[in-house]
């Protein structure tokens, strides 16, 4: 759909509920999720068993979940037999030969240690210990607790595979016009702006630090940079005017590019986030919009949504605004609209949403070809996010009724649901976090 007035089609967005039809449901599902479209060959995963043992219990159950939704492995979840004899009275000797019986290719052993936990990675094939380590986990209670296992969980996948996991992100998104955040698992949901505030377009920094967001008020849409350690927050001088949205960081985090809305359109602008000053225009619309800018990682290109054409679809631009050609291939009458691009951490694709049939569908570009791939098929699908390791997305979807974020393995096809509750908007994913988190405001 071509929007004549992308203010008065914003305000209206934010001022009232998106309605919501039900949709068809995937043809083919498995206990774990949904599996569609993409080739996969099980059994070629290693197989990985988490312990039991004395405390540590919720610890265990974050891990295993977190190797489950890693999708590298296949996770063994043993029964009360199995765990006869697991661990000899010495502490570290393992019966190795049990758990070869079991198919298990390594086995992960959490022990209490101080404020911490020592981890031991067994190799069962080679039958010996692979890695041992220590991690310094706070109290169970401790806002920062979930997020101090997720990193855990990334270290032991990259212990196996060499690469980390992506357990240690978390998501934004918006619900009832507030903004939210949830762990990569869908624990941990935390409301992250204050009631009778709304907003939209969340983004995260680079270093995961801060996040940008646009907020309205009198007609108007600011952007808005919030600490996330501390919740300060800080207006980007120049959007106090008119309508600004989109917004999303440079790599280096110093940028954040973003578009306006005007009289005579829409254009992607720049300022500078780090001394909050020096706002540049990058594209000129002439009555036509030009927004969701998103940088590649190397920050020497932007892809961005343009109506120049008619319908929005997908172009890229260098980072100064020069060179700005279509990006994405389409073809009239077969497919509609696209929106919301994202180009992934390795700078090698790009995804986004098109119109399909009337409904909207998650597609992915191979920047280097230029082939165009789709994703989802069943019910609406929109407003893809990357995750850090750049084989998973998260989307929105409404093929569970109503509209909750969801997320896709890109290798195996698998699918899962991460959010139950409301309606769920714009989801953001993170980098890798480091950081602490403040508490619900």
């Amino acid at each position: 759909m071509i929007r004549r007035s992308l203010r008065g089609w914003l305000l209206a967005a934010v001022a009232a509920p998106l309605a919501v039809p039900l949709a068809a449901q995937d043809t083919t599902r498995t206990p774990e999720g949904v599996r569609i479209g993409i080739e996969y060959r099980p059994g070629v995963r290693p197989s990985v068993v988490v312990l039991p043992g004395p405390g540590l219990d919720s610890a265990r159950a974050i891990l295993s979940r977190d190797l489950d939704y890693s999708d590298r492995f296949e996770v063994i979840t043993l029964g009360p037999r199995d765990t006869t004899g697991v661990v000899n009275p010495g502490g570290r000797a393992l019966d190795y030969a049990l758990f070869r019986t079991l198919g298990a290719s390594y086995a992960v052993e959490l022990a209490p240690d101080g404020p911490g936990a020592a981890v031991r990675l067994h190799d069962i094939t080679a039958g010996a210990l692979r890695r041992e380590q220590r991690f310094t986990l706070p109290a169970q209670f401790d806002v920062n607790f979930r997020l101090a296992v997720h990193r855990l969980a990334d270290e032991v996948v990259r212990w196996i595979t060499g690469t980390p996991g992506y357990a240690g992100s978390r998501i934004l998104f918006l619900e009832d016009r507030r903004l939210y955040r949830v762990d990569s698992d869908g624990g941990g949901v935390t409301v992250v702006t204050p009631p009778g505030e709304e907003v939209l377009s969340p983004a995260w920094s680079p270093d995961g630090r801060r996040i940008v967001y646009t907020r309205f008020g009198r007609g108007t849409g600011s952007l808005v940079l919030q600490s996330v350690a501390t919740g300060e927050k800080t207006v980007v001088t120049g959007t106090t005017a008119l309508l600004n949205i989109t917004p999303t960081f440079s790599p280096d985090g110093r940028l954040v590019a973003f578009a306006r809305s005007g009289e005579d359109g829409t254009d992607i602008f720049t300022a500078d986030a780090s001394q909050n000053c020096c706002v540049q225009r990058l594209t000129v619309g002439r009555y036509s919009d030009n927004l969701s800018p998103t940088f590649a990682p190397d920050g020497r290109r932007l892809a961005f949504v343009s109506t120049r054409a008619g319908a929005p679809q997908i172009y890229v631009m260098a980072a100064d605004g020069t060179d700005q050609e279509l990006l994405a291939p389409f073809d009239y009458g077969v497919t509609g609209s696209s929106n919301a691009p994202e180009w992934s951490p390795d700078g090698a694709s790009v995804v986004f949403h098109r119109d399909v049939n009337g409904a909207p569908q998650v597609f992915v570009l191979d920047v280097a070809s230029r082939r165009v791939r789709q994703l989802t098929s069943s019910g609406r699908n929109e407003d893809p996010s990357w995750a850090p390791d750049g084989r998973h997305l998260a989307f929105v979807s409404d093929r569970s009724g109503r509209r909750q974020l969801w997320v896709i393995d890109m290798v195996t096809g698998r699918i899962r649901q991460l959010t139950f509750q409301g309606q769920a908007r714009l989801p953001a994913w993170s980098r890798r976090l480091s950081d602490p988190v403040p508490t619900q405001p």
